[in-house]
C-alpha cells in the first residue's frame, strides 16, 4: 500500500475527486502538445473516467489519483497504480504539470521524490507509457531515467512502454 503523504517532502498531496474536475481540466488544457499524440481529450468526462480507470486485474484500492499542491495551488497531477503489472512494480498512468511550473525542474524533482519513496517501500521498478511521437513527453521521461522497453497498441495509438529500474 502506498502512503501518498510520503510521496513528497516539498508539496502537500491529496487525492483528487469530482469536486476538482474543473481545476484538472484547466491544468490539462495548458498542455496541448500532450493531446496531439493521444486519443484522450481534456474534458470533464474524460478526467472523471480516468479517475476510475484501472488496468485489468487492479482494484480501485491500488489506484491513487492525486495532486501536488503548494500555497499558489495545484502544481501537478499524478495517477499512480500500486502493483502493476507485477506486485513489485508501480505504474504512472498519468502525470501533468501546471504550465507555471514547467521548465524549472519541478516535474523532475517531483518524479525523483516519488521514485525515491517507491524504492523505500520495496518497489523494484516504475513503468509508464509514452505516446509515440510526443517529443515533450519522450524527452521528459528519458531525462528522468526511463528507458523504452516495448511498444503497445492502445485503441490504434502506439504507446512506448518505459521503465525505470530502482
Amino acid at each position: 500500500m502506498i502512503d501518498i503523504s510520503k510521496l513528497s517532502k516539498s508539496y502537500s498531496i491529496r487525492i483528487m475527486d469530482e469536486s476538482d474536475v474543473e481545476m484538472l481540466v484547466e491544468i490539462c488544457k495548458q498542455n496541448p502538445i500532450f493531446y496531439e499524440y493521444t486519443e484522450a481529450r481534456p474534458t470533464e468526462e474524460n478526467i472523471l473516467d480516468d479517475m476510475k480507470a484501472t488496468p485489468p486485474g487492479i482494484d480501485m484500492s491500488d489506484k491513487y489519483y492525486f495532486g501536488f499542491f503548494e500555497d499558489r495551488g495545484l502544481v501537478a497531477i499524478m495517477d499512480l497504480i500500486d502493483g502493476y503489472p507485477k506486485p513489485e512494480i508501480a505504474y504512472i498512468g498519468f502525470f501533468m504539470m501546471n504550465l507555471q511550473y514547467q521548465g524549472k525542474q519541478v516535474g523532475s524533482a517531483i518524479v525523483g521524490e516519488v521514485v525515491g519513496y517507491l524504492q523505500s517501500i520495496g518497489k523494484t521498478a516504475v513503468r509508464l507509457a509514452i505516446d509515440k511521437g510526443n517529443p515533450q513527453s519522450t524527452h521528459f521521461w528519458k531525462k528522468n531515467g526511463f528507458k523504452v522497453i516495448s511498444e503497445a497498441d492502445v485503441n490504434g495509438w502506439t504507446k512506448l512502454v518505459a521503465e525505470r529500474k530502482l
